[in-house]
């Protein structure tokens, strides 16, 4: 039995990026993943600039930019009145190296990577395999994985969990995945008809704001994605039903009858962050990690973040035969805090201003935000938080 440096549950982006960092730094890796492909999930679609400055040091940037929009603007919208607070990332230039947002399905990233992690000497990837059961000691982790047909047994030196918010790898280690779910559910359509011939001064990323049916309208090459709450009460049939579908976009463009969906899918949300990021030779990293709601595109982004923060303290380990602790302490500490006071912090803020509410405390909001817009300074620090770039700040001084 071949023994593997590390081994990777789950090769969505999160870990076909950790798999790729480790492999590129010489360290042997298997990726297993519990489908028979890496999903085409539309969830996550936004690449945030310090992403894309990690994702190029992968040398897969220059590709997503090729099959994505570069999407510098984006708004912030009134519903009723079609007020638009407009934001620019250009306005950063010389403090990254790509002062925009790429619009592009996540799954075009994992299906790359995991291509050419595929293509290494040092390096696995077997779909169809789904970790069920793992054991650690001082020596390393046994790894129980079901190919659909038998139980077969792996070893390694390190686990990482990259297999999402209902990580067996976090369930096993029984670490508390605190926080909250939202009420209502999520509903996400997508469409290939043209919103901006409906939609005047229309971005590629638009927030709207409405007391009633607040929505997130994300455009990328192919489709239009369209991110609206729903009647937790409602079944999901009633909620993909045409009448439904029929409701959106009668309400968004004037005729939803004629509208035809490529994706209806329903979402529950959450605001989550385990316990603990790590213990002994196993970590979470990503969605099994931390949770939160989609408005400001920080999950994938954060669970990038995440990959290579504990990539980077791997290979000191592996390679650079530095002790584990405290360098894995260090990864938890730092990853949990930023979750907290940086990623979880502005998801539930950005929700506070969409969903609206009570008609004054919005009217407050908003005032804050041109404000915001108005002032130069005030504007450029907003921009740096939105666009993740004090994020990485804040990692620097955890």
């Amino acid at each position: 039995m071949k023994r593997w440096q590390v081994i990777i549950a789950g090769a969505g982006p999160v870990g076909t990026v950790a798999a790729q960092f480790l492999v590129q730094r010489g360290i042997s890796v298997l990726l297993l993943e519990a489908g028979n492909e890496c999903a085409a999930d539309l969830r996550a679609s936004t690449f945030h600039p310090p992403t894309l400055v990690m994702l190029d040091e992968l040398g897969i940037t220059e590709k997503l930019i090729e099959k994505g929009l570069k999407a510098p603007i984006y708004h912030f919208r009134e519903r009723q009145t079609g007020e638009v607070i407009e934001f620019d990332l250009s306005e950063l230039e010389g403090q990254t190296k790509y002062p925009f947002r790429i619009q592009c399905e996540q799954y075009h990233l994992s299906r790359m990577l995991s291509e050419a992690i595929g293509k290494e000497e040092n390096a696995t990837v077997l779909f169809g395999h789904r970790l069920v059961h793992f054991d650690q000691d001082e020596g390393g982790v046994t790894v129980n994985v079901d190919t659909g047909t038998k139980i077969e047994t792996h070893e390694c030196d390190y686990l990482i969990g990259a297999d999402g918010a209902n990580s067996m790898v976090r369930k096993w280690l029984g670490t508390e995945f605190d926080g909250f779910t939202y009420p209502e559910k999520f509903l996400c359509l997508t469409t290939k008809v043209e919103l901006a011939d409906h939609i005047e001064n229309l971005a590629f990323v638009n927030y709207v704001s409405d007391p009633n049916e607040w929505m997130v309208l994300l455009r990328v090459p192919s489709l239009w994605r369209i991110l609206v709450p729903a009647d937790p009460n409602a079944t999901d049939e009633e909620l993909t039903s045409e009448a439904k579908k029929n409701q959106v976009f009668d309400d968004l463009i004037g005729n939803g009858a004629d509208v035809q969906t490529e994706h209806r899918t329903i979402y529950r949300v959450h605001q989550r962050v385990a316990k603990s990021f790590r213990e002994g030779r196993v970590a979470i990293i990503g969605d099994a990690a931390h949770l939160n709601n989609p408005l400001g595109g920080f999950g994938m982004n954060s669970g990038i973040h995440d990959a290579f923060s504990l990539g980077e303290k791997l290979v000191r380990i592996i390679r650079g035969g530095e002790p584990a602790d405290p360098l894995l302490s260090q990864y938890d500490a730092e990853r949990r805090k930023i979750t907290h006071d940086f990623i979880q912090a502005q998801t539930i803020q950005n929700m506070e201003y969409m969903k609206g509410g009570e008609a004054s405390q919005h009217e407050l909001r908003k005032a804050s935000m041109q404000a915001t817009r108005e002032n130069s300074a005030s504007r450029k620090a907003f921009l740096l938080k939105q666009s993740m770039i004090d994020c990485l700040k804040l990692a620097n001084t955890a």
